[in-house]
């Protein structure tokens, strides 16, 4: 059986990726932080499972990784862990870089120390791009990173790329476009449009408050873009690949289709700060703008090109925007119903 090591399992990707390599027969290993209460996150379902193996360890913590890479001789390392809110980010950026940036450093440090042959997988981000210098973005796309995360995953990314061709490690990055799925947090803008939308529907709340409605994202579904990561650490030779949809979407049109999964037509009305909508059924305001959430710089537009790794992995995504945004919904109508 291949063995492989997940960092971040109980998170959104984490989890997906360890269901995927369990139907696959791997012997999965995934880290945990430990905390004061036992939180498994988004792997609550597979406590239990007989292949599944959790180790207490932490990015910032060097002898933990060392640890857990002699512990699950892991053939496959996916290093998905990470500060990963780009909003917390400001407000944490030292936080931020020990653990996207000199985390990724740790691991990489574990593998070569412990098992050099083990292949890696770092989870890199569109939000490298920032201000974009090409679009759509592509591998040969230039970085202009615009949050404290960006700049950290940055680093990640290329100290990754650095580990490979100073130690001829098999290590590579997939850069991943937004991919969101039912299992997001609620501090994601996604996930908190889907999750208000719900309880605006069964009248547990009034208003969404939002943003930046003009910036444009590529979203697509993590159970799709956890497949391309594994396809990533299949091939013959290790290389970087974008993982995106090549579509690009407003805020607002993310609102209107999670709205409509419900639905609630809206009317928008304003612009800018000043902007709202109504529920078009009975006039009523149920989202509206809040410059306190405007960020101090904000990424406008991020669309990826996912021609090579299409081209060369074999990889097409499966779920649509439209099918995106109303699992999510739907998802958020079953919790809410319940509370």
């Amino acid at each position: 059986m291949k063995k492989a090591l997940i960092t971040g399992i109980t998170g959104q990707d984490g989890s997906y990726l360890a269901e995927l390599l369990l139907e696959k027969g791997y012997e999965v290993y995934g880290i945990m932080r430990r905390k004061s209460t036992l939180d498994y996150g988004n792997i609550d379902h597979l406590i239990g499972a007989e292949h599944l193996h959790l180790i207490y360890a932490d990015m910032t913590d060097f002898v933990s990784l060392v640890n857990a890479m002699r512990e699950s001789d892991a053939d496959e390392v996916y290093n998905l862990a990470a500060q990963s809110f780009v909003a917390t980010s400001w407000e944490q950026p030292l936080a931020t870089a020990e653990i996207d940036a000199v985390g990724v450093t740790n691991m990489l440090e574990a593998i070569k120390l412990v098992k050099p042959s083990c292949r890696f997988y770092q989870a890199s981000t569109s939000e490298m791009f920032g201000l974009v210098q090409e679009i759509p973005q592509k591998e040969t796309t230039p970085f202009y990173p615009r949050s404290p995360y960006g700049v950290a995953k940055l680093y990640g990314h290329w100290i990754t790329k650095n580990y490979r061709e100073s130690y001829n490690m098999y290590a590579c990055s997939g850069i991943l476009f937004n991919h969101e799925s039912e299992r997001r947090g609620k501090e994601f803008v996604t996930r908190k449009i889907t999750d208000a939308a719900a309880r605006i529907a069964a009248g547990k709340q009034d208003c969404l408050e939002l943003g930046n409605m003009e910036a444009k994202r590529d979203w697509g579904h993590s159970k799709d873009y956890v497949r391309a990561m594994w396809l990533m650490l299949q091939q013959d030779t290790p290389d970087d690949y974008v993982v995106a949809t090549g579509e690009t979407r407003m805020v607002r049109e993310f609102v209107d289709a999670a709205f409509e999964a419900l639905d609630i037509a809206l009317e928008w009305h304003g612009e800018g700060a000043d902007e709202y909508a109504t529920n078009k059924a009975n006039g009523k305001t149920v989202v509206k703008v809040n410059p306190k959430f405007f960020r101090p710089a904000e990424v406008e537009l991020l669309l990826g090109d996912p021609t090579k790794a299409e081209k060369e992995l074999g990889w097409e995504r499966e779920i649509d925007f439209k099918e995106l945004v109303t699992r999510m919904v739907l998802a958020d109508k079953e919790r809410v119903s319940h509370e």
